[in-house]
């Protein structure tokens, strides 16, 4: 455990809160790239096991005029990242680049509260370990 780590948090696993500040007049924007996410779930949902992902959650906040998406995320450390060369990846981050703008605010997590059934899913799921890519062809 890492002196930043609370306690509750075990290593390995990365629980993040992101925020985004939506581009001035981006709302619609904001609404097909949420739209795109629901109406492409499945696609969505494969990517999860590349990334070790347990939970992602994206909430939308509308407040004194100003618009911000968050991202809720319960991960292995050792997950991939977005693949470009996947059409639901490059198309979310095509998305992100239309609708937020660049950067991220990251909350600092306090405490991670699960009971034994979910903190066991959550581990197994989110800290196996990552196949090996079969090397490539030369």
């Amino acid at each position: 455990m890492t002196a930043d780590r609370p306690a509750s948090i075990p290593e390995g696993l990365v629980v993040e809160l992101s925020r985004a500040k939506v581009r001035p007049d981006g709302g619609p924007e904001a609404d097909r790239w949420m739209q795109m996410l629901n109406n492409r779930l499945d696609e969505c949902v494969a990517t999860l096991d590349r990334e070790r992902m347990a939970i992602e959650i994206v909430f939308r906040l509308r407040e004194e005029g100003e618009e911000y998406l968050y991202w809720v995320t319960v991960k292995g450390e050792n997950g991939a990242g977005a693949d470009p060369g996947l059409p639901i990846d490059r198309d979310h981050i095509e998305q992100a680049k239309r609708t937020k703008e660049p950067g991220w605010v990251e909350a600092e997590p306090q405490v991670l509260m699960l009971p034994a059934p979910v903190r066991e899913a959550v581990l197994a799921w989110s800290l196996r370990e990552v196949p090996a890519r079969p090397a490539e062809e030369p």
